[in-house]
């Protein structure tokens, strides 16, 4: 029988402080330890979660490296932030209020392909494009990433802007273009965990909870001129939807 490995975190092959550090890190999040609050003792987090003192310590640490706890000697350790409403990315339903989320909106980001590719394109989603520009990087605010995002562009868009393209965010870009008319936008979000690579790049657990997203615009004669395939980190992500009576 195969070894199962920890009873909580499983047999992944990541350090459990660093496991350790997410599941504190998420419940911060959900608020279940809120800003000011004290976490419990040493002692009850290692047999609530099964892990050593070296491990409990290590997370804490990593923790408050990044502001988010705060040890305090004799004290305990205290909640210093709040690691959701700084950075969240609300999902929009409608192009107008996607685009104006994104506007002015200039993160940093790493660039890890770009040339001429062709995305798979389902008959549901329109007609290809003779040919799509396409740009793979990673996102980043402050410093840290937050989404994977590959962008195919029609060719013939991307050629009268290559440089904001190539440096810019491509949503207000194509809904600035004089003349361009975009006749549907559509996106579908479903949650996932995160593979090797996307935890590498996001900065995250292999596993982590991630929002992908795809996202496809047409013209008005149904050619795809834009395609764009997300990885949102599942942290980044926040879903609210007013429910008509």
């Amino acid at each position: 029988m195969a070894d199962a490995g920890h009873r909580i975190f499983g047999s992944r092959r990541i350090p459990l402080y660093v496991q350790l550090a997410e599941l504190f890190r998420q419940r911060v999040n959900r608020g279940v330890w809120p800003a000011g609050s004290v976490l419990p003792t040493i002692d009850q987090l290692m047999e609530q979660f099964d892990v050593a003192r070296v491990t409990v310590r290590q997370a804490v640490a990593l923790l408050a490296e990044e502001g988010l706890l705060s040890p305090q000697r004799g004290r305990g350790t205290f909640v210093s932030g709040h690691v959701g409403n700084h950075r969240k990315l609300k999902v929009q339903t409608t192009l107008a209020d996607l685009v104006a989320m994104y506007d002015g909106d200039r993160p940093d980001h790493a660039t890890l392909a770009e040339g001429i590719a062709s995305p798979l394109i389902s008959d549901s989603d329109g007609r290809a494009a003779p040919k799509y520009f396409h740009i793979r990087r990673v996102h980043s605010r402050n410093g840290e990433p937050y989404c994977l995002i590959s962008v195919y562009i029609d060719y013939r868009i991307y050629r009268r802007a290559p440089t904001r393209f190539r440096r810019q965010l491509a949503l207000p870009i194509l809904t600035s273009l004089p003349g361009l008319k975009i006749a549907s936008a559509r996106q579908k979000l479903t949650v996932s965990t995160a593979d090797v690579e996307a935890a590498n790049l996001l900065g995250i657990s292999i596993n982590a909870p991630v929002a992908d997203v795809r996202r496809v615009l047409c013209a008005p004669d149904r050619t795809v001129i834009y395609l764009a395939e997300v990885s949102y980190r599942g942290d980044y992500i926040h879903l609210e939807m007013d429910l008509k009576p």
